[in-house]
């Protein structure tokens, strides 16, 4: 079971809320965000296109910019290289199709994940000297392959990389960072040390979307032009799960806004296709319902096929696009589900489970899943995983993290047992010999300084709200605060004694339970559980005795009591509004 803990950060909420016309509990929500002072909140609610960075801020922008502008005027081939997920397909999109708009002769290659691995490699490299390309544009990858630019500037061609991941280092005599850029004409990624753009986070189709901008500008175009890109920006953005913070906050808003009235034939069918009413695509849909749609075509098949939709000259072709990557979407989530058994045997019946850092062997298991699964059992056990398979050539795997561990810097310190990694702090590829997959597994946790604290979930309450104070014009409010995301979680509220008057369980597959509660002051209304129905009735029996449960369920007052963890949504049902709560957790 979880921890809860109330957050507990100060600020005069009084004051926020009458100068910003917000209610207390909203004051309350954004302080523990983290946004602080007048201008923060103040861009927090209400940013707008305009207090998005100049991408000429941006080290090497301008470089990059001119080599282009040249690029074109000459009428040199230029090859995008991208990467075979949501950030770095919707990458390839915006570049190839503002290069194309800028009269580019330009074209794309995007990795195969099973035969090339992540990234450019040395086969793209001389398959575009063989093809008479002049310049490589890199998008999503390139600021770790060192060895294949160093190749590609000895071939002969200009190299431009966009990226957004950490920059390489090694460590010095004292402990210092070294950091090692490939070689290349120009480099524009934010993460470098002494690029003096303002905001870091951004996502691989955000620096992508800056040099589209940055480019039209160059060649006089209007900038309104660059703002088609802003909703493939906003998808990628979802789609790596960056901070929803920042810029990054209002790209997301007004990326959205533009999603919600796209023409994009592709994002328009694929939309449709999952059933997603017009106007109605929000955060969430980004990340658990066409994301992975974009993800499943680069997993088990290629991410060609996911460009291709989105750059659909018309309705019938993007419609036959989208079905394909619903349908792999559908075989993926099959297969993740026999992965996460099999990972899940695996840790309960063996050694594993006494380790802090999962690293779990599925031999084969699909490599395209791996970071899937990886985040499912991170979610089971709270610690860091590392889920490998067997590939071609040795073992690859994917590493997800909780927030008290940083997967690249441990990774960092046996470096020497792979033949490739990169990452984040909460994310992490690798490849490496099957001989050293034991010793992998071995010196991290060898090396780990995680507590038993540390691997505690914990679930943080943003507000102790009773259910007497929830109103309509409240719920509405909590609309400002969207899109929901890392770093601007859907806020957790949670209120005690609540008194069960009756119990349902409905769906096909019974894993709704709905419930009618009451308030210790007496506000009666729905609440939904969309969990595990089954372990949350045996709570209730094992609290109260079977005869309290089944009275609950025959619609008898019960004496059950219990505490939620919960978020209020007003329900509409045959034209009528009432208040209810979808329940997260209970104790």
């Amino acid at each position: 079971m979880e921890k809860w803990v109330v957050s507990a950060k100060k600020a005069d909420f009084k004051k926020i809320s009458e100068q910003f016309g917000i209610d207390q509990v909203t004051a309350r929500i954004i302080r523990n965000r983290e946004v602080i002072g007048e201008e923060a909140i103040e861009e927090y609610l209400h940013g707008t296109l305009e207090q998005l960075h100049d991408p000429k801020k941006m080290k090497d922008m301008e470089k990059a910019v001119s080599i282009l502008q040249e690029k074109i005027q000459k009428k040199q081939k230029i090859r995008i290289i991208g990467d075979y997920d949501i950030d770095g397909v919707q990458s390839v999109y915006i570049l190839y199709s503002a290069l194309r708009e800028c009269g580019a002769r330009a074209d794309y290659a995007i990795p195969d994940r099973m035969k090339d691995g992540y990234g450019v490699n040395e086969r793209l490299v001389r398959q575009a000297v063989s093809e008479g390309v002049d310049t490589i544009l890199t998008c999503d990858n390139g600021i770790a392959a060192e060895a294949e630019l160093a190749l590609a500037k000895e071939l002969g061609l200009t190299v431009i990389i966009t990226d957004h991941h950490e920059i390489p280092y090694a460590q010095g005599e004292y402990g210092e960072k070294i950091f090692h850029l490939p070689s290349a004409d120009a480099v524009v990624n934010p993460k470098q040390p002494d690029c003096p753009y303002p905001f870091k986070e951004l996502c691989g189709g955000a620096v992508s979307f800056k040099l589209a901008q940055a480019l039209f500008e160059r060649l006089g175009f209007p900038q309104k032009k660059a703002l088609a890109y802003l909703e493939n920006a906003a998808f990628a953005t979802v789609g790596d799960v960056m901070p929803l913070t920042g810029e990054n906050r209002i790209l997301v808003k007004e990326g959205l806004k533009a999603l919600n009235r796209t023409e994009n034939y592709g994002m328009r069918a694929l939309a449709a296709r999952n059933q997603i009413e017009p106007g109605k695509i929000k955060a969430y849909h980004i990340g658990f319902v066409l994301g992975p749609c974009l993800n499943a075509s680069g997993r088990l098949d290629t991410a060609y096929r996911a460009l291709k939709m989105l750059l659909a000259e018309n309705e019938a072709a993007a419609a036959e696009y989208a079905k394909d990557l619903y349908d792999l979407n559908a075989s993926r989530k099959e297969m993740t589900e026999q992965g996460v058994k099999q990972a899940v045997k695996l840790v309960e019946e063996t050694s594993l489970m006494e380790d802090k850092v999962l690293v779990i062997y599925l031999p084969d298991c699909h490599e395209s899943l791996a970071g899937i699964i990886a985040g499912r059992i991170r979610e089971r056990y709270h610690r860091p995983v590392f889920l490998l398979t067997a590939a071609e050539d040795g073992v690859k795997g994917s590493g997800r993290s909780i927030e008290s561990y940083s997967m690249y810097e441990e990774m960092s310190k046996c470096k020497e047992l792979f033949t490739r990694f990169g990452g984040h702090p909460m994310a992490a590829g690798l490849s490496l010999p099957p001989e050293h997959v034991e010793l992998f597994r071995r010196q991290l946790n060898e090396n780990t300084a995680l507590t038993e604290q540390d691997l505690q979930g914990k679930i943080v309450i943003d507000v102790p709200m009773p259910l007497d104070y929830i109103s309509k014009p409240l719920i509405e409010e909590l609309n400002l605060l969207e899109p929901f995301g890392k770093s601007n979680e859907k806020p957790v509220f949670a209120d005690k004694n609540i008194h069960i008057l009756t119990i349902q369980i409905l769906g096909k597959n019974k894993n709704v339970c709905r419930m009618q509660v009451q308030s210790q002051g007496g506000a009666r209304m729905d609440a939904v559980y969309f969990g595990d129905t089954e372990a949350f009735l045996e709570f209730l029996a094992q609290k109260f005795g079977n005869t309290a449960l089944k009275q609950a369920m025959s619609g008898k007052n019960s004496k059950i009591t219990v505490s939620f963890i919960y978020y209020p949504e007003i329900n509409v049902y045959n034209g009528r509004e009432s208040l209810q709560i979808i329940v997260k957790n209970y104790c």
